[in-house]
């Protein structure tokens, strides 16, 4: 979160933000659209940031954001969670594969099609872990910025793009609005158990380092005292929403001080870059459906290379199951996060930090997530 601004202007950033967002999550959510309050405030903010606006979501909101959706997903499973990696081991397996091919075939587009260097193109194709890839890239001296508007169109593509695409295939339809637990003063202590929780699962998880961590140790704390019958309390549906519409203005807001030119410079090798991981993507999650019987919607939003808190989402918000999804992106992020590095600086060497171009602000906040 930048520190050089007054208090007055952040709150009016982040007043305008929160502004467009909801006006933007409420605009497709309302009419029916699947994932349409995430989907909707993604499209909102980012084209008022790419259009010159400062959006901003201090980076405790962003965090508060990850909580919520992990209490809402541990509502709705068991205990499970991390043990779900042993139940789908040739799913897993063969997501490690796509991964592996999704990496290496967008870094040979980047570099045959748009003359990217090797370096910079692996970074870019890295299939998740976007804070991780940006670390590296200002320590090799990439391009950062390249780097970030690939990785940032990929999440905003699939996160506003799955969810429309299976509606259209007759995969999903929108959901019934869930009903949730009132909060009442006879809820007030299942409610205060459930959110101290939440939250030491979440720094737990956080200060390990765990992919994704804020948001899976709240959904394990949840999914923990829901399994065993401890809570019953459920979040409104208007809570859950709410942490939607917000995440959506997280994402939306990564484009932030970014250039319109400088943003159509690399449109090309964003929409290009995509479309070769979404094809073998969706290739190996053929397979998996086809060899496991697995439904369509569950496996495509699983071998998505989206963000995973996004990702999460679509499962919670399509009526997904959340073992399989988590489990299938804890494994991605995980393979990403410990073969990018090792890959990228293989190829860089030893060559030293240069100047690079600045990372825009919202990008920027995202590495201390």
């Amino acid at each position: 979160m930048p520190t050089d601004i007054s208090v007055p202007v952040l709150i009016e950033r982040v007043a305008e933000t929160l502004l467009i967002g909801v006006t933007g999550g409420l605009g497709l959510g309302l009419t029916g659209v699947p994932g349409g309050y995430l989907s909707g405030a993604i499209l909102a903010v980012a084209i008022a940031a790419l259009a010159g606006r400062p959006m901003l979501i201090p980076t405790p909101v962003a965090r508060t954001i990850f909580v919520l959706l992990g209490v809402s997903l541990g509502s709705v499973m068991t205990p499970q969670m991390l043990h779900g990696m042993a139940k789908y081991p040739v799913s897993i397996a063969i997501l490690l594969v796509a991964m592996a091919c999704v990496g290496v075939a967008c870094a040979l587009y980047l570099q045959i099609v748009h003359g990217w260097d090797r370096v910079s193109a692996y970074l870019a194709s890295a299939p998740g872990g976007m804070s991780q890839v940006l670390a590296v890239a200002a320590e090799v001296a990439s391009d950062v910025r390249a780097i970030a508007i690939v990785q940032s169109m990929r999440v905003v593509i699939i996160a506003v793009g799955l969810p429309s695409g299976l509606s259209l295939l007759g995969l999903a339809s929108h959901v019934s609005r869930p009903v949730g637990s009132p909060l009442t003063l006879a809820s007030l202590d299942e409610f205060a158990i459930l959110a101290v929780a939440a939250i030491v699962g979440a720094v737990i998880f956080h200060r390990r380092r765990f992919p994704g961590g804020l948001l899976f140790g709240a959904m394990f704390a949840s999914g923990v005292l829901h399994g065993t019958d401890i809570v019953h309390f459920i979040l409104p549906w208007w809570a859950t929403n709410t942490a939607a519409i917000l995440l959506g203005a997280v994402i939306g807001a990564r484009f932030a001080n970014m250039p319109m030119r400088l943003f159509m410079n690399y449109i090309g090798a964003a929409f290009g870059s995509f479309a070769v991981a979404v094809t073998i993507a969706s290739v190996f999650g053929a397979i998996v459906i086809e060899m496991m019987s697995l439904p369509i919607p569950e496996v495509m939003v699983a071998f998505a290379p989206g963000s995973v808190d996004a990702m999460m989402l679509l499962a919670l918000a399509l009526h997904l199951d959340p073992v399989f999804v988590g489990a299938h992106h804890v494994v991605r992020i995980f393979f990403v996060a410990l073969a990018t590095p090792f890959m990228v600086r293989r190829e860089a060497g030893k060559a030293k930090p240069a100047a690079a171009a600045a990372v825009p602000e919202a990008i920027q906040a995202s590495l201390d997530e």
